[in-house]
């Protein structure tokens, strides 16, 4: 009697509590059910990670072009700084050297005159002083080239610490150029300082050269000389002539 009592409590307390646990379930609404589904996520998150590498693609082109406008601005970009006027004035010095040669000066006309009149044959009608005359103007030219060869050699020496400075500055400005531009001005610069260079070093040759000229001139019209004042010196004269000489004067002087 006690075991149909107690089953029949527990299955009256089943029905009690069965309608309590299917509430929630009766209660709440079909749309609001979430559903996952993988293959979704997985395309969504794959379709994300696409368009996230189109972006950063994007980013690291502009980038590229950014970078390449700024070296082609640096390419494009002089260089701020020029030796142009130093290395004139240093050609300009050198210049006015040459120009004030004394008395034969670097002219074709000026020499061709020069060499007709005082180096070319010894005129046999010349007179004495006038070969003297010609002998001490010779010697004069030669003095006179002398000088200017050392003073053109003098004037390129003084170039010298100028030259040193501009090809430090140039070198200087060569290694820190920031593009092609600068690079092949600074390069330029530095060709035109040993064009600089090369003209300080022809002058120097061709002064050299003039005195050397002027001294061997002179040397070869001494001789042609020389042989002319020697023939007049062994050319037999008129002689003795003989004449009435008084020793004493007369008694009625």
């Amino acid at each position: 009697m006690k075991l149909r009592n107690s089953r029949a409590a527990r299955f009256a307390a089943a029905l009690l509590i069965a309608p309590v646990a299917l509430t929630p379930m009766l209660a709440t609404p079909a749309h609001a059910i979430i559903v996952f589904d993988p293959s979704n996520y997985a395309q969504n998150v794959l379709t994300a990670a696409r368009s996230l590498q189109q972006i950063t693609n994007q980013i690291t082109s502009l980038q590229n072009e950014a970078q390449m406008l700024i070296n082609q601005a640096r390419n494009l970009a002089s260089l701020p700084y020029s030796s142009l006027q130093q290395l004139q004035q240093s050609v300009q010095r050198t210049q006015q050297l040459l120009q004030q040669a004394q008395n034969i000066a670097y002219d074709v006309q000026q020499i061709d005159r020069a060499f007709q009149q005082k180096y070319g044959n010894v005129s046999m009608s010349a007179t004495d002083q006038q070969l003297i005359t010609d002998a001490r103007s010779r010697w004069q030219n030669t003095v006179g080239g002398l000088q200017d060869a050392m003073r053109v050699q003098a004037g390129v020496v003084g170039n010298i610490d100028t030259n040193r400075a501009q090809m430090s500055a140039l070198v200087g400005q060569s290694q820190g150029a920031t593009g092609a531009l600068q690079a092949t001005q600074a390069g330029n610069q530095l060709l035109a300082l040993q064009a600089q260079q090369l003209a300080d070093l022809t002058a120097v040759v061709a002064a050299n050269g003039r005195a050397q000229a002027l001294q061997s001139a002179e040397q070869a019209t001494a001789a042609e000389q020389g042989r002319e004042q020697r023939r007049r010196f062994l050319t037999p004269g008129s002689g003795y002539q003989p004449g009435n000489a008084r020793m004493f004067p007369s008694s009625g002087n």
